[in-house]
């Protein structure tokens, strides 16, 4: 009788044993991903640092020094609306999705872009590669933009790591560069 409970009490941790890891085994770790939530500042745009600001149109997020941004476990929306470089106050709001598949976005006739969002492994980065499309003497051109974000360890700043390549105007040309946003707290809102 007692040999017949061990022999159950065996089969029973065995059969918990033969369930339980393998579901351990396929349960993915959940992977921490930087917030990039808020409001930034910078005292230049990310294209200006590069001086590829004319490649991009009016409203693209790229040409202004403020950003609001709102993460979401899919998506980050970036909203801009301090003055542009040319004509002043502007407002846009562009959506980077997290799915892997490629957003088309035209902003005027002749200018436009496609790019898809990609996270590092780790979740501590976030990759936005972009192919900028704009008609130059009747000529349609390319420019390769790569931008790589990056929140500080304290969360206070986003680093933006910029490559461009273009062949514009018949010169291949490439930069990079860094641009950094500050978080905007309630003291730099009333001085800057």
């Amino acid at each position: 009788m007692k040999n017949k409970k061990n022999v159950w009490y065996g089969l029973a941790t065995i059969l918990v044993g033969l369930i339980y890891f393998p579901v351990l085994a396929q349960q993915k770790k959940s992977i921490h991903r930087a917030d990039f939530s808020g409001e930034w500042k910078s005292k230049e745009s990310i294209s200006m640092g590069g001086n590829i600001v004319c490649t991009y149109s009016e409203g693209d997020r790229m040409l202004y020094k403020t950003m609001k941004i709102a993460q979401q476990a899919n998506f980050i929306s970036i909203e801009v609306s301090d003055p542009s470089p040319n004509s002043g106050p502007a407002k846009s709001k562009e959506k980077l999705a997290f799915d892997g598949k490629a957003t088309e976005i035209d902003r005027a006739p002749g200018f436009g872009k496609k790019f898809t969002v990609k996270w590092s492994a780790d979740g501590q980065t976030m990759t936005v590669n972009t192919t900028v499309r704009l008609t130059i003497a009747q000529k349609q051109e390319l420019v390769y933009v790569t931008e790589v974000w990056k929140l500080s360890n304290d969360g206070n700043s986003i680093s933006v790591q910029t490559y461009a390549k273009s062949g514009l105007l018949g010169r291949d040309r490439e930069r990079s560069w860094t641009t950094v946003f500050d978080k905007a707290t309630w003291y730099s809102k009333l001085f800057l």
